[in-house]
């Protein structure tokens, strides 16, 4: 079975009902000729009657298993499994030869180090030119000067890093060599658990909040060698870019936000603060930030990168992935933190064979009705598909399913977020979050508890239905090229958990950053990369810096 039912975000048919009345008195048929109105529903006055033992007894039920306490980072029994029907990958993974620049030097300006994408960095430190703590220090002093401005950092990991980049650059020195990331500076969105430090999750309720356990994504970059210098801001609970302290900057543009929620992760990169960032989508929160920010995000395959120790938002849709200046960067990041991992049921230990191929043998795709649409910048992603045609491309038309009501679709992201955080509606802690508007989180999880359990699971069959006609167009293709905020796109590939690349490619009339999305087979993340980092050798967009922060001061 492809698509398996979240039963802990189940909300039965009637829930509200019984959640309401605080007095506890019987249900009536009264109550239940209102209710049904909710679901678009007629009973009988008999057939009502019929219910009402078991209404009852059902709101017994709620009110016993609500005196149990379920934390967060408990996951339902039954996860969701992105792959179609008699689907099949090649399983051996390949050794992997990174082809690192050489012969790299120093800049005159040392500071200019902070915008070196991670494959100059690592042949300095690796060469000994550079060394790790040299670089921490170089971003560290950054974050403190800028941090405040861009409203991007929860919590400095000062003495965490001084300690790492030490050890690093002794192990250096011994010969010993953990990779490309061994002694790079990194950033992590505040959703995940670091042992010692405050894990905030963005929002007022939880701003003092620590976890004993650090996540799996951070084990793993540890292991990599490489140097966590900070915490970086979410909007709150993974939306947007409003967070308690304030809302998070676009370096290229301070009276405007990075977008979310992935914030932090996408301005301190685009900003130089860190070397690279890891943020975490569920509906755009890599894409859209990525996109204001200027900088190049990977949301990888569903289940390609643990989530142990990461808020859990939607445990059907949320996914692990790096942020960078390049997608090359990114290739060097993913390789370091993907793979299964036991405390993540929904992990795979699918292989990831990144090469160098020619893209002149990809068959690409192309989302033609998404580049008919206006909005600011759009003329870019037209000049996008020239750069591909000059390089030798060959471009097919390509169309989506359309017979599928994909955004409703949305209502099994609402329902499994206001499981994830019932305890926080039901202590009325939702009004200390800092957004409180109609499309806000507290009155998302509170509309959501009318959201019937069969309508989710409706949801979640249509879903499947979904993933076997998306199949069938993408599995034609190496690549699909699209507008990244272009129709239904976003939501249905996240519904699908079909990994994507967004890369800069350009700039609007106001001068902010735009971008295009490349979308992949799953699993297929080494083809999207190898085409990203083809596209930006032919473009100079992912080596603009915002001028604020790179000018000499």
């Amino acid at each position: 079975m492809k698509t398996k039912i979240y039963t802990f975000s189940i909300l039965f048919l009637f829930f509200v009902l019984f959640s309401c009345n605080t007095n506890h008195e019987k249900i009536d048929s009264k109550t239940v000729q209102l209710a049904q109105k909710i679901v678009d529903l007629q009973f009988t006055e008999t057939e009502i009657d019929s219910m009402l033992e078991s209404l009852n007894n059902y709101r017994e039920s709620y009110q016993k298993m609500r005196t149990m306490k379920i934390d967060n980072e408990i996951a339902p029994r039954l996860y969701f499994d992105p792959r179609p029907q008699q689907f099949n990958i090649p399983v051996k993974q390949e050794n992997i030869q990174w082809e690192l620049p050489e012969n790299v030097e120093l800049p005159e300006n040392m500071e200019m180090l902070a915008f070196y994408p991670v494959s100059k960095l690592s042949a300095l430190i690796k060469s000994r030119k550079l060394t790790s703590l040299q670089i921490a220090e170089i971003y560290l002093d950054r974050l403190k000067k800028y941090g405040d401005t861009l409203q991007c950092v929860v919590s400095l990991t000062e003495e965490l890093a001084l300690k790492q980049a030490q050890k690093a650059d002794e192990e250096i020195a011994q010969g010993i060599y953990r990779g490309p990331l061994h002694g790079i500076p990194y950033g992590v969105k505040d959703l995940f658990a670091v042992d010692g430090y405050k894990t905030t999750w963005g929002a007022a309720p939880y701003k003092n909040q620590y976890i004993e356990n650090t996540a799996t994504v951070v084990k793993k970059l540890e292991e990599a060698g490489a140097v966590l210098v900070a915490k970086l801001t979410l909007g709150a609970l993974a939306m947007g870019d409003v967070w308690f302290g304030g809302v998070t900057k676009n370096p290229w543009d301070l009276t405007q936000g990075s977008s979310g929620s992935s914030a932090g992760a996408a301005s301190a990169t685009a900003a130089g603060l860190v070397g690279f960032a890891i943020g975490t989508e569920t509906w755009g929160s890599i894409v859209s930030p990525s996109t204001r920010c200027g900088v190049t995000g990977l949301r990888p395959t569903f289940g390609r990168v643990s989530r142990n120790g990461a808020m859990a938002l939607s445990w059907s849709m949320d996914k692990v992935g790096p942020i960078c200046r390049n997608a090359f960067d990114c290739a060097l990041v993913f390789d370091a933190i993907r793979g299964i991992d036991e405390k993540d049921p929904s992990t795979t230990s699918y292989p990831f064979n990144y090469q160098e191929n020619k893209i002149t043998d990809y068959k690409v795709g192309y989302l033609k009705s998404y580049f008919k649409e206006k909005y600011r910048g759009h003329e870019n992603d037209s000049l996008t598909l020239d750069v591909l045609k000059k390089l030798g491309v060959t471009l097919h038309e390509v169309e989506l399913p359309n017979d599928l009501p994909v955004n409703s679709l949305a209502i099994i992201l609402e329902a499994e977020a206001a499981a994830a955080f019932d305890g926080l509606t039901r202590s009325n802690r939702d009004d200390e979050l800092t957004a409180q508007h109609k499309y806000a989180w507290p009155n998302t999880f509170r509309s959501a508890r009318f959201i019937p359990a069969v309508e989710y699971i409706q949801a979640s069959r249509l879903r499947d239905r979904l993933i076997e006609e998306f199949h069938q167009v993408i599995k034609e293709y190496d690549v699909i090229i699209t507008p990244s905020y272009g129709g239904d796109q976003l939501l249905m590939t996240n519904l699908t958990g079909h990994p994507c690349v967004v890369v800069p490619n350009g700039f609007d009339d106001e001068q902010h950053p735009t971008s295009i999305s490349f979308i992949g087979n799953l699993y297929d993340e080494a083809s999207l990369l190898n085409f990203a980092k083809h596209y930006q050798e032919a473009t100079d967009f992912h080596q603009q810096k915002p001028e604020f922060f790179s000018s000499k001061k």
